[in-house]
This record gives structure tokens, sequence and C-alpha cells, in this order.
């Protein structure tokens, strides 16, 4: 896997990136980023900064117009629509402002939805989802029902969903944009242990005090990276000196 500006192993890498609408717009000016593994960073940016499309890129969702995204040093231009599909499965996690939770699935179904496109066998998806929820606390709720939950609840079981199949990268879009501000705190605090135990993780937001409390921070404006702290590690591992 190709190494990272910081030394440690690429699991994302942008090379010139540009994305261009029908009518000439363009939400994305010659981007390069590389996020090596066990980062912790924020893209933030104001409403127009192209931060929306640039997460939309880093998640296959959508193809560049020009340049290259390698997901664990492979190319998406390159796979067809299956391998594509396999590729963003099995490499990257989701975590959304609304939670896209399934209302009628409990807990543990919205977790293991995650692992039925990942081609995992149904006999392993039940005890996975049952541990991933245990990782962010939730582990007394895996039966209840989204209208059960808490707000900060609902996004921690989407977090779960995100984890429960060991991305190599989790990219969460506004994570805390949906709830108050302990709750929103939680959850921040959440992505920074997770992120301790290795999880590789970036947060897409356009909130400062959220950037400035995580290592690294890529600033966007008008398609472009203006600011970009520097790859780097998050925070020591649990018990490193």
């Amino acid at each position: 896997m190709p190494a990272g500006n910081s030394g440690l192993p690429a699991v994302l890498r942008l090379t010139g990136v540009t994305k261009t609408f029908p009518g000439g717009v363009r939400a994305l000016d010659d981007v390069s980023l590389t996020i090596g593994r066990g980062e912790l960073l924020a893209i933030v940016g104001p409403s127009g900064s192209g931060k929306s499309t640039l997460l939309n890129v880093m998640g296959t969702l959508d193809l560049p117009t020009r340049g290259t995204v390698e997901i664990a040093g492979q190319d998406a231009a390159s796979l067809n629509d299956r391998r594509l599909s396999a590729l963003r499965g099995r490499w990257l996690g989701f975590v959304f402002q609304q939670f896209h939770l399934t209302d009628g699935l409990t807990a543990a179904e919205n977790v293991a939805t995650s692992l039925l496109y990942a081609g995992v066998s149904r006999r392993r998806r039940a005890p996975l989802a049952l541990t991933a929820l245990e990782r962010v606390g939730l582990g007394h709720r895996v039966g209840h029902l989204p209208h059960q939950l808490s707000g900060g609840e609902r996004q921690r079981v989407a977090i779960a969903r995100a984890l429960v199949n060991e991305p190599a990268l989790v990219l969460a879009d506004e994570p805390t944009g949906a709830l108050d501000s302990a709750n929103g705190g939680a959850v921040l605090d959440l992505l920074v242990r997770l992120n301790r135990e290795g999880t590789t993780i970036a947060v897409i937001t356009h909130d400062g005090n959220i950037a400035d409390q995580l290592p690294r921070q890529v600033e966007m404006r008008d398609g472009r990276v203006v600011r970009d702290t520097g790859p780097r590690t998050g925070p020591a591992p649990e018990g490193t000196p």
C-alpha cells in the first residue's frame, strides 16, 4: 500500500482532482490530499466550499472529471460498477448527519445491513453487529428501534454501522450537526476514542470549533484546499506513553 506524507500507509490518495458539473460549475479545483492509516482529521469549510463534493469523490459515490482517486492503492476510475461497489463496501464506512437508519429495523439489524452489502455471510452478521454496538456503548440497546433511541444513540448506531466491517477509512459527514451540544460533544469524544483504538476517520464539518479539536485540519474554500496542517497520526493509542 503506498505511503502518505506522514510515513504511514495511505488509505486514500487524491491527486489533481477536479470536478466540473454541467454549466461549467467547478466544485473541486485541482485538489490533492493523502490520508494515512491511523489519522484523525477534519475537512472544514463554509457552505459552497466544495467539501460535500469532496466527500462524494473520496467515498467513490462520484468520480472526478479529472485527476485520480486511490483507495487502498486501487484507482477508483479503473473499476467497473460491481468492483467499485465492492471496494466501497469493504474499505469505506459512512456516517451521515441525519443518521439514515431504517425505522422498522432494530439497532442490531441496522448495523448488520452494512455487512449484507459487504458480502458477509448471514451467520456472521449478528455477532459482528453486537460487537460493533458494544464498541460504541450501546450493547444494552441492540433490540431497540430507532424511534426508541435518543438522537445521540441513533448517531452511535450509525457509527457502529460504519465500523462493523472494520473499514480502512470512516467518512463522517457533519456527525454532530443534528445533535445538541451535549450529545454532539459525546459523539466527538467517541470518534476520538475510536481513532485511538486504530480507526482512521475524516470528519467533514462547517464548524471550526470541531475542526480545532482534531489533530489535522484541511480547510476548503472555493473548491480548493487553502490550508492543511499536514498528515500526522491522531491521538496516541490508549496505554501508549
